[in-house]
């Protein structure tokens, strides 16, 4: 039997910073991880540069299935963006705001596992990938867990598997079953900031205008977010359509504003009264590129010049660029998904330590609890803020 203070299964970024943090604190703490290599999520994550933080990260950007808004304000107040920041400087790790508080890399994904790795080094975490664990059994004095390195005794156990979002890195329910075992409600999952598939007469318009990005409003429902929309071969994806996809369901509509800087029919009043003899396409390639106008002109109203529009024609293409209205068929799923929605029910967590109310000793941080953010580097905090928290107590 080996025995320890702290078993953590998972090696992603809420494991490691669990993980390094007790070790800090003089914990006998042992990462297993089911996947050949830890950090999978990190290195991949922002298109290989890690948004690793976002400086305005605070409540508000995070939500969850079952409403608890006020879950994640104890741990976020007590690990914020400016302390993983000072850990990344400390390291001498370059990084850049990109927009809208979103830190990344200057160079690679892999400076942020590394310091990680670094960290839980010096803190004498012991770490095993390609390892799983096979059963685990609560008794008096902690938790007996069954794994491929033979039987572990700890009295504390913390979940940080993740959720199911890009399953071929190695993601798997393995956290839920955990948590339903120990009388857990775990709330349904579905995959969010996710592209948008396109299926009805739009799918022919989204191939045409594949890899045109613009700047729009999208909302859903009470929700909207100003951002950049990406056209795909499969449909919709872009920072902005990623965003709404975490509030959208099968069957909802989803409104676009292609001119959100601008009042639709003003702009387009004034164009005609300045430019009558232009054509409706190159009056939209003003603001759109030439191939998106080009498209918009000819599919939606026919190109003519814009002294032949009426005012009711005017305000009919002011309306269409203003509240383009797509329901989309369905999303990529979790193979594209950057998060999972729902999980672990957080009513049955401390949100101060992270710990289970039903089970004492055990703790669930990260992605696997039903707590979910924006995107733009807040799920990296959130992923942060969680794990620091628990490794506070464990």
């Amino acid at each position: 039997m080996r025995d320890v203070d702290v078993v953590i299964i998972g090696a992603g970024a809420a494991g490691l910073m669990c993980a390094l943090t007790a070790g800090r604190r003089g914990r006998r703490v042992l990462v297993i991880e089911r996947s050949n290599k830890p950090g999978k999520k990190i290195l991949m994550s922002g298109g290989g540069r890690c948004n690793f933080t976002n400086m305005y990260a605070e409540p508000a950007n995070y939500f969850s299935q079952a409403e608890n808004p006020h879950f994640c304000k104890s741990a976020l107040a007590r690990y914020t963006p400016w302390d993983f920041v000072a850990l990344v400087a400390e390291h001498g790790v370059p990084y850049h705001e990109k927009k809208l508080g979103q830190l990344f890399c200057d160079n690679r994904s892999k400076d942020i596992l590394g310091l990680l790795l670094e960290e839980c080094r010096r803190a004498a975490v012991e770490l095993h990938v390609s390892t799983s664990v096979q059963r685990i059994e609560r008794h008096e004095d902690g938790y007996r867990l069954e794994t491929d390195l033979g039987p572990v005794r700890a009295p504390s156990v913390v979940v940080a598997t993740g959720g199911l979002s890009i399953p071929t890195l190695g993601s798997t329910g393995f956290g839920y079953e955990i948590a339903e075992q120990f009388g857990h409600r775990v709330l349904p999952t579905r995959a969010g900031l996710v592209p948008f598939i396109i299926t009805d007469q739009l799918k022919e318009l989204c191939v045409e205008l594949t890899g045109t990005s613009v700047a729009a409003v999208v909302r859903c429902g009470e929700h909207s977010f100003r951002e950049n929309v990406l056209f795909t071969h499969r449909g919709l994806s872009g920072p902005a359509i990623l965003q709404i996809s975490s509030f959208w369901h099968l069957g909802d509509a989803v409104e676009i504003d292609l001119l959100p800087d601008r009042d639709a029919l003003d702009w387009l009043q004034e164009r005609q009264a300045a430019r009558p003899d232009g054509e409706l396409r190159t009056v939209l390639a003003e603001v759109f590129t030439k191939k998106m106008a080009a498209q918009l002109a000819d599919r939606w109203f026919g190109s003519r010049p814009m002294k032949q529009h009426t005012p009711a024609e005017l305000r009919e293409i002011a309306g269409r660029l203003a509240h383009w209205e797509v329901v989309p068929a369905g999303t990529e799923g979790y193979r594209t998904a950057e998060v999972t929605l729902g999980g672990v029910d957080t009513a049955e967590i401390s949100p101060r330590t992270m710990e289970s109310r039903r089970a004492p000793g055990l703790y669930f941080v990260g992605e696997v609890l039903d707590i979910a953010g924006h995107l733009g580097g807040f799920n990296f905090q959130w992923a942060w803020a969680s794990g620091h928290a628990a490794a506070q107590v464990v």
